[in-house]
């Protein structure tokens, strides 16, 4: 077997056991009124939530399409749109979601997009999501410490453990894009060592091959970077796809005839926690940690068999469903290939 197929196998696994388990516990008390809850959603606020998603989708491949649009004009939506549902099975079958990158880099230059400049579109797409991600973060923490909507305690160290790993990884994605003389530092001990280990023969052709590499990136990342005001525009943009995200468990909540335990900010405060809890699982999809971070923050507003009704819905919509029609694209892809 493939060495990349069996770590996929083994995503699936760990994938299925931990999600075994989350359903385990969050039918083994009160399954009958969960499933009641569920079966009896209202269908048009299931469809809205759907609709999120979508939209969701949709930004983000809007996004990529202005970013790659300063080297290719003929990259059409329609393909970021494709490469964003693709990006679903990627990221959702590998660990902290390192699956989707390499595979972002290698689609675009399936379009004939050069390496050096798909890796600086998928890093620059990458830090305009992190720095939304972590500006939401920074607008659910400022609100708990003036209203009080969660108590301190436990969950107080995840979210900053989560705030500061994320903001940790913007810091190294700005040193690896514009720290030139960092990188080649950094590039020149990696290949000494690798020299030593006899991994690397010719140690000076391969330290020009990568300098070459490294200037043609930074390059690329001075073109992106020179619009200050669309590179903001992205960072509004992966803004608004992540508060569309997080008002979905608001719209299931509304299927469920429950208007009055959540308002549309406070869903989106909540769900801001709950993925900041969620991204350092080293689980594919953050399986178990979401699940957790969900109860424990929305339990402050939602009670009973309608908490584990909303939270298994809304990890279906967010999380299985783009898996799985990830999956079918890619297959249809491959299909349409051969």
């Amino acid at each position: 077997m493939k060495k990349g197929i069996l770590k996929r196998v083994i995503s699936f696994i760990i994938i299925f056991v931990v999600t075994a388990f989350v359903l385990y516990f969050s039918l083994k008390d009160d399954y009958k009124n969960i499933i009641h809850e569920i079966k009896s959603i209202n269908k048009l606020w299931l469809l809205v939530a759907f609709v999120l998603l979508f939209l969701y989708w949709m930004i983000k491949a809007l996004v990529r399409k202005e970013l790659v649009s300063k080297f290719n004009k003929k990259y059409k939506f329609i393909d970021s749109f494709k490469l964003s549902l693709e990006l679903n099975f990627f990221n959702g079958v590998t660990p902290f979601a390192t699956g989707g990158e390499p595979y972002e880099v290698y689609s675009l230059t399936k379009h004939g997009i050069k390496r050096t400049e798909s890796t600086n579109i998928m890093i620059q797409n990458f830090i305009t999501y992190q720095i939304a991600l972590v500006f939401l973060g920074i607008v659910a923490i400022i609100t708990n410490s003036f209203i009080h909507i969660f108590p301190s305690g436990f969950l107080t160290y995840l979210i900053t453990l989560g705030f500061s790993i994320n903001f940790f990884v913007i810091v190294i994605l700005f040193v690896i894009t514009f720290g030139k003389k960092i990188d080649k530092f950094i590039m020149k001990i990696i290949v000494f060592i690798l020299s030593k280990f006899k991994i690397v023969k010719n140690k000076e052709k391969t330290l020009e091959k990568f300098h070459n590499y490294l200037d043609e990136f930074h390059e690329g990342a001075t073109i992106l970077l020179k619009d200050k005001k669309n590179f903001i525009k992205m960072i509004l943009f992966q803004f608004f796809a992540l508060s569309t995200l997080y008002l979905i468990p608001l719209v299931l909540l509304y299927g469920m005839g429950d208007y009055t335990s959540l308002n549309g900010y406070e869903a989106i405060i909540i769900s801001a926690y709950v993925m900041l809890i969620g991204s350092f699982v080293p689980i594919p999809g953050g399986t178990g940690g979401l699940e957790y971070g969900f109860i424990a923050f929305y339990g402050n507003f939602i009670k009973g068999s309608k908490l584990n009704a909303v939270m298994l819905l809304w990890r279906f919509i967010t999380y299985y469903f783009g898996i799985m029609l990830g999956a079918i694209v890619l297959n249809f892809k491959r299909k349409k290939v051969k």
